[in-house]
C-alpha cells in the first residue's frame, strides 16, 4: 500500500513530485527488481509528475512536500527542505 490522506486518496494525488525515472531503473538493470517503477507509480496515483535528463538533479517542491528524482538530486533537495524550515 502507499501513502494516502486520511479519505482514502492518495498523498501524492494532484502533487508536484520527482522520483527515480523509468529510464534510469532500466540503465541500473533494476526494473525487474524492484516492486513498481516510480515514475509509472507517480503517474498512475494521480501526481504531477516532473523531471530532468537521466541523472541531472530535479528538485520538485509543492507546499511542504519535496521530493528529488535521483541521487544526484540531494543538494537541490536538502535546500528546498533548509528553505521550508527557514
Amino acid at each position: 500500500p502507499q501513502c494516502n490522506k486520511p479519505d482514502g486518496t492518495p498523498l501524492v494525488q494532484g502533487k508536484v513530485v520527482a522520483a527515480f525515472k523509468d529510464s534510469e531503473e532500466v540503465a541500473v538493470a533494476l526494473q525487474d527488481k524492484v516492486p513498481f517503477m516510480l515514475e509509472s507509480k507517480m503517474k498512475e496515483l494521480g501526481a504531477k509528475y516532473e523531471c530532468a535528463d537521466d541523472w541531472h538533479s530535479k528538485c520538485a517542491v509543492d507546499g511542504k512536500l519535496v521530493t528529488g528524482q535521483n541521487p544526484q538530486s540531494s543538494e537541490a533537495c536538502a535546500a528546498a527542505v533548509i528553505s521550508i524550515l527557514s
